[in-house]
């Protein structure tokens, strides 16, 4: 008995059918139908939940905040794959990266090596895979910061990474409440109480 009808789903929707070896890094552009922001994962294709408004506001924040503090020489996107190898294309929430990578407006991912700072924000559904499977991944690839952000109290606790390139591990991380002060990988000033600042009305 199928079960479209117990979950809301079409009966006639046809869910993508991985080959026997699993998809690949470059079957993510090619698969019909997939939902937005659909990651790869050792070959597996992962779907996004529904955002919570404590997600939207902390990218909003971050993406804001380094598009500001960012130098000239790169560039900040938010939901953008890294394709890390031939089965795996992960979608940070927010990546920093060499402005020179830039491809064109049809451009769907960027190599590890351009990459230089990765942030995901943990969602219920990511937990695992923001805390222990993708920053093994990133550090694995050679991505040298990244940040892992949850929520306490409803403000963003940040955890940051710095890549030991001699053993492609991540270093214990520096925790930052309130606000994110860094040296690295550029000068990093955030105040994280400012995310449900409201926005100041036009005059």
């Amino acid at each position: 008995m199928s079960a479209a009808p117990e979950h809301g789903l079409e009966p006639r929707y046809q869910w993508p059918i991985p080959p026997a070896q699993g998809w690949t890094a470059d079957d993510l552009d090619r698969i019909p139908g997939l939902p937005p922001h659909s990651e790869l994962i050792d070959g597996s294709l992962v779907l996004m939940s529904p955002q919570t408004a404590f997600h939207a506001r902390t990218m909003r924040l971050l993406e804001n905040a380094l598009l500001d503090l960012a130098p000239p020489e790169l560039d900040v996107m938010r939901e953008m794959t890294i394709r890390l190898d031939a089965k795996n294309r992960p979608e940070p929430d927010i990546m920093v990266f060499r402005e020179e990578a830039n491809t064109g407006p049809d451009q769907t991912w960027y190599e590890p090596q351009d990459v230089v700072l990765a942030i995901e924000v943990v969602s219920p559904d990511s937990i695992e895979r923001d805390r222990e499977v993708k920053p093994a991944k990133y550090a694995t690839a050679g991505v040298c910061h990244f940040w892992r952000v949850e929520e306490e109290h409803g403000l963003p606790l940040v955890y940051s990474y710095e890549l030991d390139p001699a053993t492609k591990l991540y270093s214990t991380p520096t925790v930052h409440r309130e606000r994110l002060e860094l040296k690295v990988p550029f000068p990093i000033d955030i105040d994280l109480t400012s995310i449900d600042r409201p926005r100041r009305s036009a005059e």
